[in-house]
């Protein structure tokens, strides 16, 4: 009878030490999901959810418990409680963020790059765009948005200058990127786009993370760790280069270096420059990277020199002038991307950079010297898919001196100028079709003793899986270029406002994008001289706008064995600055620009032939022989390029460049004589091309990789 008892007590215990748990299980629309995994973390306790999203099952546990949901394609569900309260619980699932079909936050920004879902250009697009010449501002002039200035080379982006758009290199500021020379002959970019997998241009409204730019950003970021060990060799009709990569244990180097002389190419192509010393340079790139359990330490550094010397051309010197100048600059930079914890990332860096620039001209010897660091701490928080925050402070530190020698008398002028930022900046997904970005940045700088907020907000909402639609607002501050500070260092940071609305439609290996925007200067230097000097007056009494349509049209699928791109741009801007006696229209901006890419691959020649055309509306200037400013339009640029790749072998690529092949003689500007004739008419000079056309023939060859060349086709 004892027996019997404690057998029916040990029943007893058993039977009420289980407890029932149930709900339901829907997605974010509240349609029931069947085949969902609901269980108890630990435990073997758990059941599916039927074609009604019901779930039931019990278990003997006691006390807190974890339990979990799991479904593929959906976010997994996790809840912490007393297990006597899980019972006809609701779940709703949210999709997963790493579908293919999320939307992405993409106004006012292209990106190259195969795993960007935006991407509108891909890294190799860089060296095989005919008329880029394997230079990524070249290639970067081809989307929209950008306003064609042959003649400078530098990128200007809707409507404002060149000094308005940045670069970074692994999220380390560039302070000089462009490799420096005179009128009427365009500059490059200091860097080589081998070592680069990673390309994002934002034409405005970017992230908060970034500063000290009006216009754009341009953002560069090295190869994070080479795939196979390769020796790369290029003999150039204008020069030679090489590159190696050596891979060992979790270490890798890749270094790269060019020499270009023109001497030989000017002998045979006529120059409308009267060179004495023939432009020369020699660049020099090397980056390190350190795989950690945790993270990637990358350790970039880059040499570059240039000279050459000439005589200018000048409507009021018969025999011209004479031009002098010689570059050496180095940069370096180094940067550490890793984890501190399971949602906790940390990105340290630092660059430092040194400029210097000897210039003479005619009875005037200039030499500048700058020296720049920027230092950067940024922190990463992933709650969840739904929701990352990031944040980080930064500092930078400019010192420039600046020596002149006019007619013996000598001048001298420096300026130190520091600038601390502050940013933080979130992304929530409401769901996969709905994200926002909101943030700011704070700048305090040490010229004005002020400091200056920034927020930035941007939104994005999915129409269908293909389409989207994206908004972004901004507040930009960018500090007067050391020029000018050295003479008066208490301006004010000149401001813009970015408004900008974005269409995206890509399906099938096509891509459109639409974007409209407007853009508002205020605080822009002005000065009542025709050159900045000691004795000029200087303000921030400028203003002006900048408002427009860019259109890019991506197709490589409609016809065989082809790609190709459309950029269209429609730019009305105005502003009031420098020493503008009046608002108008600046001289570097054109109404419309147009660019046609194309790349067509010839199996049976083992063969990609390129074409790119160029269009851009005439530019303003000052006809000095009519009333008003900024009065006339000059001709449209046109230009025609071509490029043919023919593939050797698996690794050799012979490739031929042909910058405007028709010869097009176009004109940017005018130059009018200080005095005028005796009917008081002023004579001009054309300013136009260095040469009719640019030819450039190249053979690549690659040792030791495994990669088929095609590939880079």
């Amino acid at each position: 009878m004892k027996k019997l008892l404690l057998f029916i007590l040990l029943i007893s215990a058993a039977t009420t030490a289980q407890t029932t748990i149930s709900g339901t299980i829907t997605d974010s629309k509240k349609q029931p999901l069947m085949g969902v995994n609901v269980y108890l973390e630990g435990t073997y306790d758990g059941a599916m959810s039927d074609v009604d999203g019901n779930f039931t099952f019990t278990t003997s546990e006691t006390e807190m418990v974890i339990l979990l949901a799991s479904f593929v394609g959906y976010e997994e569900f996790r809840r912490e409680a007393d297990v006597s309260t899980l019972n006809k619980v609701t779940i709703s699932l949210r999709e997963s963020m790493n579908e293919l079909n999320t939307v992405v936050l993409s106004a006012g920004s292209f990106s190259a790059g195969d795993s960007s879902k935006a991407s509108a250009l891909k890294p190799l697009d860089i060296v095989t765009t005919a008329g880029a010449v394997g230079d990524v501002l070249g290639a970067l002039q081809t989307l929209p948005g950008t306003t064609a200035n042959p003649e400078d080379g530098r990128l200007f982006v809707r409507g404002g200058t060149a000094d308005e758009t940045q670069i970074f290199i692994d999220g380390n500021r560039v302070f000089s990127p462009y490799i420096p020379t005179t009128g009427n002959i365009p500059t490059r970019g200091r860097f080589s786009p081998f070592l680069f997998d990673g390309i994002t241009f934002s034409t405005g409204g970017y992230s908060a993370e970034y500063g000290d730019a009006l216009s754009s950003i341009l953002l560069l970021n090295t190869t994070n760790f080479p795939t196979q060990e390769e020796t790369e060799v290029q003999l150039m009709s204008v020069g030679f280069g090489g590159g190696n990569t050596q891979i060992w244990d979790d270490n890798s180097l890749s270094v790269n270096a060019t020499y270009i002389n023109l001497a030989p190419y000017n002998d045979l192509v006529p120059q409308n420059n009267q060179f004495i010393d023939p432009y020369q340079s020699f660049n020099g790139e090397a980056v390190y990277r350190h795989k950690t359990d945790k993270g990637l330490f990358k350790a970039y550094g880059a040499f570059s020199y240039s000279d050459f010397s000439l005589i200018q051309e000048d409507i009021d010197i018969e025999d011209g002038f004479f031009l002098g100048l010689r570059n050496r600059n180095y940069y370096g930079n180094l940067n550490y991307n890793g984890e501190l914890s399971q949602s906790w990332d940390v990105q340290a860096a630092l660059s430092v950079s040194r400029d210097h620039t000897d210039l003479n001209i005619k009875t005037t010897t200039l030499e500048n010297a700058e020296t720049a660091a920027h230092a950067k701490l940024k922190l990463s928080k992933r709650y969840n898919n739904y929701f990352k925050l990031f944040f980080g402070a930064e500092q930078f530190a400019i010192h420039s001196n600046e020596k002149v020698l006019f007619e013996n008398q000598p001048f001298q002028t420096r300026i130190n100028q520091y600038n601390t930022g502050a940013f933080a900046e979130a992304e929530i997904f409401a769901s996969k079709e709905l994200a926002f970005k909101i943030g700011g940045r704070a700048d305090y700088f040490n010229t004005t003793q002020k400091a200056t907020l920034s927020p930035r907000l941007s939104a994005a909402i999915s129409l269908s899986e293909s389409s989207q639609l994206s908004a972004a607002y901004g507040m930009f501050h960018q500090q007067i270029d050391n020029s000018i500070l050295q003479y008066d260092s208490s301006l004010e940071t000149e401001t813009a406002q970015h408004y900008i609305l974005n269409f995206l439609h890509k399906k099938n290996n096509r891509m459109l994008r639409a974007e409209a925007y407007y853009k508002k200067y205020d605080h822009l230097l002005t000065y009542d001289s025709a050159m900045p000097s000691f004795d000029s007056s200087y303000s921030n009494d400028g203003n002006g706008y900048a408002a427009g349509l860019d259109l890019f049209w991506r197709d490589e699928q409609s016809i065989k064995n082809l790609e190709y791109w459309i950029s269209y741009s429609c730019l009305d801007t105005e502003r009031l600055y420098r020493n503008y006696p009046e608002t108008a229209t600046p001289a570097f901006a054109t109404d419309h620009n147009l660019s046609i890419v194309t790349k067509y691959w010839m199996e049976d020649l083992q063969s990609q032939v390129g074409f790119t055309y160029n269009y851009s509306s005439g530019r303003p200037f000052t006809n000095a022989n009519e009333n008003g400013f900024l009065n006339d339009t000059t001709a449209s640029f046109q230009s025609l390029d071509f490029n043919w790749a023919y593939l050797i072998d698996d690794q050799k690529i012979l490739y031929l460049s042909i910058s405007n092949v028709l010869g097009r003689d176009n004109v940017f500007g005018y130059q009018y004589s200080n005095t005028p004739d005796v009917q008081g008419q002023f004579d001009r000079r054309t300013i136009g091309q260095a040469a009719d056309r640019f030819i450039f023939v190249g053979f690549f060859w690659t040792i030791g990789g495994k990669d088929n060349q095609l590939d880079n086709l």
